[in-house]
C-alpha cells in the first residue's frame, strides 16, 4: 500500500491539503503522504510523511508521523520519528516522542517530551568506581584543597 521510501523518511512527493474554516473531521486517519491541515481534526492520526498544521489548523488527534510543523494549534500525544518544529504561532499541549524538537521564540509548549530511543544503541553502563584523568588537563584551582 505503501512505498518503503516514504516509511524511512519524509516524503519528496506532493503535500496533501485539507482545508475549511468551518470544517471539522473526526476519525481514524492513514495518510500516505505528507499533509498540511487548515481546519480542525480530531481522532486518530498515522502520517507516513510530514505533519504540517497550518495557523488555522487545530488538531486534536494521538499521531504518529516523520516529521511535523506545528503553526497552529495541536493537543494529544505525537511521536515522530524525525523532527518536530513548533514556530512562533504554534500551541502545543500534551506529550511529544521525538528525535528533535525545535521552539522557536513565540511558541508554545505545555506538556513532556521524550528522546526516542534508538533500537540499535547500547545504552550507557553507569560508572560507579574512580575514574581515570590526565592530571595535565585538569585545571586544579577548581578542586578546594591545597595546591602543588
Amino acid at each position: 500500500m505503501f512505498t518503503e521510501k516514504k516509511k524511512n523518511g519524509a516524503a519528496n512527493g506532493q503535500l496533501l491539503a485539507v482545508f475549511g474554516n468551518d470544517a471539522c473531521l473526526e476519525g481514524k486517519f492513514t495518510i500516505g503522504d505528507s499533509i498540511q491541515i487548515e481546519c480542525e481534526i480530531a481522532g486518530e492520526m498515522n502520517i507516513e510523511g510530514k505533519l504540517v498544521i497550518g495557523e488555522q489548523g487545530v488538531v486534536r488527534a494521538d499521531v504518529n508521523t516523520v516529521d511535523a510543523m506545528i503553526r497552529g494549534q495541536y493537543h494529544g500525544d505525537m511521536v515522530a520519528t524525525g523532527d518536530v518544529e513548533i514556530a512562533k504561532t504554534g500551541r502545543v499541549t500534551g506529550k511529544i516522542e521525538t528525535d528533535s524538537l525545535v521552539i522557536s521564540k513565540g511558541g508554545f509548549f505545555n506538556g513532556v517530551v521524550t528522546k526516542i530511543e534508538q533500537p540499535a544503541r547500547k545504552k550507557k553502563v553507569p560508572h560507579s568506581g574512580p575514574a581515570l584523568v590526565d592530571g595535565d588537563t585538569v585545571d586544579k584551582r577548581s578542586f578546594s584543597g591545597s595546591s602543588d
